[in-house]
């Protein structure tokens, strides 16, 4: 049997009880606040509404207490009452905790989603960037010095496998292709291409190319290497040894073996395609012209031909353009009455000055390429 309990007595446990599930409800609304901004508003909002709703029954059972106290009736019965006002009370609370505890729990997994997501972006944006400044990534071709590149490549041929691949491909099919090697590919296929041959440096030309695409990504290659095939050390002797077969022959052996056959094999092209001059208009000369600024030049001075290919914002000519007049440089618009002097330095649009001995000396390479290179194994095509 209960004890006796008066119903002051009881009015002090209903209001002792109803305080602390105040304090509950207010430990319920501050839980939610500290993980996201928008997931805290929706919480707030919710225990506010059940807060709410509690307050209403509170009062309601409040009230019903109240008269029913002021009627005649058994302790027990006051007792069970209070009992069902407090369960009620108590299973709403907890209801809105949970929901509120519900919310949170998802609007941290947002926030872990998000998080995720922009950690593995931001890696892969640091992997790019490191990629294009140290070019040493474990797969890429472009920006990494040649003799790594060749030394992955584990075959017992000396040579780029990207050149070799764009080689064959313009003499099947390239050769008759006008102003092959000065004008350029399209710029999202040549980039395209660049990532191709970077995750693998043994890849095929894919179809759907054009031969101008493909003469391209061979300049841009050679661009791209961190020293050039004649090395720094050779430069001035290189160029020194321009009017002689003879020097030439001597101090180009002097070059790395890599070096030395992938010289071999880019002028035994350029041989061929200079061949072809009367269908593709490009001569010894010309070639010697686009080709010398990507093979020949000093530290300090490399090329910024590849890094259009990286700069959305550089224009240059497409082959989209082929039938509009061409765009000619410096050189090609020198006539007579400008007053300029031929043997002064034009800037290229690189804003270097033309080095002219390295465009004789890649002219002399084409030219008499069979006599220079007589112990290269000279290149043939079928």
């Amino acid at each position: 049997m209960p004890s006796a309990v008066t119903p002051p007595q009881w009015h002090e446990k209903a209001t002792d009880f109803f305080s602390s599930s105040g304090v509950k409800l207010k430990e319920a609304r501050q839980t939610a606040g500290p993980i996201v901004e928008e997931v805290a508003k929706d919480a707030k909002e919710k225990v506010v509404d059940v807060a709410g709703k509690v307050g209403s029954m509170m009062k309601s059972r409040w009230s019903i207490i109240q008269q029913a106290a002021q009627r005649p009736r058994s302790k027990e019965a006051m007792q069970e009452r209070l009992i069902c006002a407090a369960a009620s009370t108590g299973t709403l609370l907890r209801k809105g905790i949970t929901e509120t505890k519900d919310k949170v729990a998802v609007g941290k997994l947002k926030v872990e989603e998000v998080a995720k997501k922009t950690a593995q972006k931001s890696k892969t944006i640091l992997t790019n960037i490191e990629r294009r400044q140290k070019g040493v990534a474990g797969t890429d071709v472009f920006g990494v010095p040649i003799e790594v590149t060749v030394q992955r490549q584990e075959s017992s041929r000396p040579l780029p496998h990207v050149v070799v691949k764009c080689a064959d491909y313009l003499v099947l099919s390239g050769l008759n292709t006008e102003y092959l090697f000065k004008y350029e590919g399209d710029r999202k296929t040549i980039q395209q291409l660049i990532s191709v041959f970077n995750e693998d440096w043994n890849a095929s030309v894919p179809e759907g190319v054009t031969p101008l695409d493909v003469a391209t990504l061979c300049k841009c290659y050679l661009a791209s290497l961190p020293e050039p095939l004649t090395t720094f050390v050779l430069y001035h002797e290189i160029r020194s040894a321009r009017s002689s077969i003879h020097s030439m022959r001597n101090i180009l052996k002097k070059l790395p073996t890599v070096n030395y056959m992938t010289l071999e094999f880019i002028t035994a092209l350029l041989l061929r395609v200079s061949q072809k001059s009367i269908l593709n208009k490009m001569d010894a000369r010309s070639l010697a012209m686009e080709m010398a600024p990507l093979i020949i030049w000093q530290k300090g001075q490399k090329p910024e031909y590849c890094d259009q290919y990286f700069n959305q914002s550089t224009k240059v000519p497409s082959k989209k353009n082929m039938d509009s007049p061409p765009t000619y440089s410096a050189w090609d618009t020198l006539s007579e009455d400008d007053g300029i002097d031929v043997s002064s330095a034009i800037p290229l649009d690189d804003g270097l000055p033309t080095d002219f001995s390295a465009i004789e000396v890649v002219q002399c390479l084409i030219e008499h390429h069979n006599a220079i290179f007589t112990d290269a194994n000279e290149t043939i095509w079928r």
